[in-house]
């Protein structure tokens, strides 16, 4: 079942025209009401009769709806609100009677905020049905009393009631509640200025992959920022005005990303997620770790490296398991920390390109952070996790057979993980997250396999015949 919001108009004589008429393509078959703000025993006095003429009179229930507008207090200019409650396509073979829609819509519009009790009778609104799998409900946003009921977030309240009446009625959960860790959306306007300019991304969407990079591999500010200027990333720091050599924030832009008068655009942290603010990433790091750069890595470290990384993975699984209930805080930084641990993975192995393994890293990161930017304080096994992001990190690229297997052997124990990070969602009710769990450990089982393919059973180019002796003289094979 999915509930969706349509846009607010001023004119409720006109939607219940279109709603008691033909439709567009004669669909609508036998409308009646099933629920009205005044409870069931005016429901029949209420239902638009037919006139002569065959149409429906819709003059009385009109102006009943539109009395508290009428008569309030500034009323607002655009105060009809319009919902739709349809069934899922598995679930639209079912026979639902209009005592059960009923019940579904008042059940949902009482935890909008729609419907109240009897002693506050709140907004005015109808129920209406006109085929098998959906209903539509129209209210007016000024109460009994005069006053403007607003139905801020409507949207995001009714797929979370919605979602609850489903749950009780035994219907598919078409769309889960929001959880609040998704990025925002670029603003169209982004959208068309990267297209324009042939990018691939919105500036903010790259700088936002970029900073992340960063961040997974640095374990204080100082080194943070210093990763951020290797990479190209213009860096603007913010003094404290009360002690200038603190800092207190900070802000990056592309060097090629300019404005149409010629300046360039910025994005602080909090613009580009909201647990990648200074703060919030110094307590993410913990307490300052330092690591010094090994001037020769060879193919033996890398894989000393990725074999000691896989072996905290699996104790970071088995912690996530333990701490899910007793500890839910220290299994939310572990999770974040292995989501560090796999950006740095994808670095290494795909270098700035953004391919399979990399994108796997962004969904997994959307399934290990918290909701609304919280950031837990980290813990003896986040910091272990964080080191060996920074190790790899400092391994630079993979060079041979060997260490891009042990490279794929951790990617498979970090498909493991996903899965256990996929029953802690789920066990949350972040259904969202759960998700992006699941996608996320199916893509790193799909980049291991067939990376492991490409290792152990090379193919010979066919534009490239192999070369073959015959009679002492190397010829090739077709001549």
């Amino acid at each position: 079942m999915i509930t969706r919001v349509h846009r607010r108009g001023s004119r409720i004589g006109g939607l219940l025209r279109y709603l008691w008429g033909p439709g567009k393509a004669e669909e609508h078959i036998n409308p009646h009401l099933v629920a009205v703000w005044d409870g069931a025993g005016t429901l029949a006095g209420l239902e638009p009769k037919v006139t002569a003429n065959g149409k429906r009179d819709l003059r009385v229930l009109t102006a009943l709806l539109e009395q508290p507008v009428r008569a309030g207090h500034r009323p607002p200019t655009k105060f009809v609100w319009h919902a739709s409650m349809r069934l899922a396509p598995e679930d639209r073979h079912r026979s639902i009677s209009d005592t059960t829609w009923a019940n579904m819509a008042v059940q949902m519009l009482t935890e909008v905020g729609v419907a109240t009790t009897a002693a506050d009778p709140g907004l005015r609104w109808i129920a209406m049905r006109h085929a098998d799998d959906h209903v539509h409900i129209v209210a007016t946003l000024v109460r009994e009393d005069g006053r403007t009921n607003w139905l801020r977030n409507d949207y995001p309240r009714c797929v979370k009631a919605t979602y609850n009446v489903a749950r009780r009625w035994n219907l598919r959960r078409w769309v889960p509640p929001a959880d609040r860790t998704a990025h925002r959306r670029p603003h169209p306007a982004e959208v068309s200025k990267a297209r324009r300019a042939g990018r691939g991304r919105t500036p903010r969407d790259e700088l936002r992959r970029r900073v992340r990079t960063a961040a997974a591999a640095a374990g204080s500010q100082e080194e943070f920022f210093a990763r951020l200027r290797e990479a190209g990333i213009l860096v603007r720091l913010r003094q404290s005005s009360t002690d200038p050599r603190q800092i207190t924030g900070y802000a990056v832009a592309l060097p090629d990303t300019r404005t149409t008068s010629g300046q360039r655009v910025y994005f602080g942290g909090g613009r580009l997620a909201p647990d990648m603010t200074l703060p919030k990433l110094r307590l993410r790091w913990g307490a300052p770790t330092f690591m010094p750069v090994t001037p020769a890595v060879g193919r033996t470290e890398r894989v000393a490296a990725m074999r000691q990384a896989a072996k905290v993975v699996t104790a970071a699984a088995d912690d996530i398991r333990r701490d899910a209930h007793a500890v839910p805080g220290r299994a939310q930084a572990t999770a974040v920390a292995a989501a560090d641990l796999l950006t740095s993975l994808a670095y290494t192995m795909e270098g700035d390109r953004r391919g399979p393994l990399h994108r796997a890293a962004e969904v997994f990161d959307r399934a290990a952070r918290d909701l609304y930017g919280r950031v837990q304080k980290s813990t003896s096994r986040s910091q272990e996790m964080r080191v060996m992001s920074r190790l790899v990190a400092l391994l630079g690229r993979l060079s041979g057979d060997d260490d891009t297997i042990a490279a794929l052997a951790l990617v498979m124990d970090l498909a493991r993980l996903a899965d256990t990070l996929e029953q802690l969602r789920n066990a949350q009710h972040r259904l969202h997250q759960a998700e992006a769990a699941r996608t996320a450990a199916d893509a790193l089982r799909l980049v291991a396999g067939g990376r492991q393919r490409a290792v152990t059973l090379p193919l010979t180019p066919t534009s490239t015949p192999s070369p073959t002796v015959r009679g002492g003289r190397r010829t090739k094979r077709g001549r």
